[in-house]
C-alpha cells in the first residue's frame, strides 16, 4: 500500500500526473492504446488493460480469495514497490505468489532471514516486470545498497526493472 501503482498507471494511461491519488479499494482498470511496431509494415494496435489491484498485503483468506478474482487470464505483471521501504520490496515475493498461483494458495515462508527459494518461480511463463518507486527520497549514501538489494530482487523474480523518482518527472533511472 502508498507505493505508487495508481499514480503509475494513471501516468502510463492518461499521460499524466495523477494530483491526488487515493487508496486503491479492491481493483481499478484503465486502459492504454499502444501501437506495437508503430511505422512499420508489421504495425498493430493493441488495447492494454491495466489492472491496479488494492495494495494491502492482508494475512486473512478471504481478502487472498477475493483478489484472486482479478488474476484471470494476466498476460504480464508489473510489481511496484517502495525502494524507501525495505518491507515493501520483501512482500513483492508474497504478491507474485499470489498473483501465479491464482488457484492455489501459497505454503509455507516464503522469505525466511533473507532467504528465498527461486524454484518457485522456476516455470513461470508470464512476463514481469519489476518497478521501484521513489528513488529520489533515498539518501545519496544508501541509495547504492537500495539498488544492489533491488536487482538482486528482480534476477530472482528473472524480471526487468525500472526505478522512478517522483518528483522529478520524466526522468528514468536505471
Amino acid at each position: 500500500a502508498g507505493v505508487g501503482k495508481s499514480s503509475l498507471v494513471h501516468l502510463l494511461c492518461q499521460n499524466q500526473v495523477l494530483g491526488n491519488p487515493s487508496w486503491t479499494v479492491g481493483c481499478s482498470v484503465d486502459v492504454r492504446v499502444h501501437d506495437y511496431k508503430e511505422g512499420t509494415p508489421e504495425e498493430k494496435t493493441y488495447y492494454i488493460e491495466l489492472w491496479d489491484v488494492g495494495g494491502t498485503v492482508g494475512s486473512g483468506s478471504s481478502v487472498k480469495s477475493t483478489r484472486a478474482v482479478f488474476y484471470n487470464s494476466v498476460n504480464g505483471i508489473i510489481l511496484v514497490h517502495d525502494l524507501t521501504n525495505k518491507k515493501s520490496s520483501q512482500n513483492l515475493y508474497r504478491w507474485s505468489l499470489e498473483a501465479l498461483n491464482k488457484d492455489s494458495s501459497p505454503t509455507g515462508v516464503i522469505v525466511t532471514n533473507g532467504d528465498y527459494d527461486r524454484e518457485q518461480f522456476a516455470d513461470n511463463q508470464i512476463p514481469l516486470l519489476v518497478i521501484g518507486t521513489k528513488l529520489d527520497q533515498i539518501p545519496e549514501n544508501k541509495r547504492s545498497d537500495v539498488l544492489i538489494r533491488t536487482a538482486f530482487l528482480a534476477e530472482d523474480f528473472n524480471a526487468e526493472e525500472i526505478n522512478l523518482v517522483c518528483f522529478l518527472f520524466p526522468f528514468i533511472y536505471n
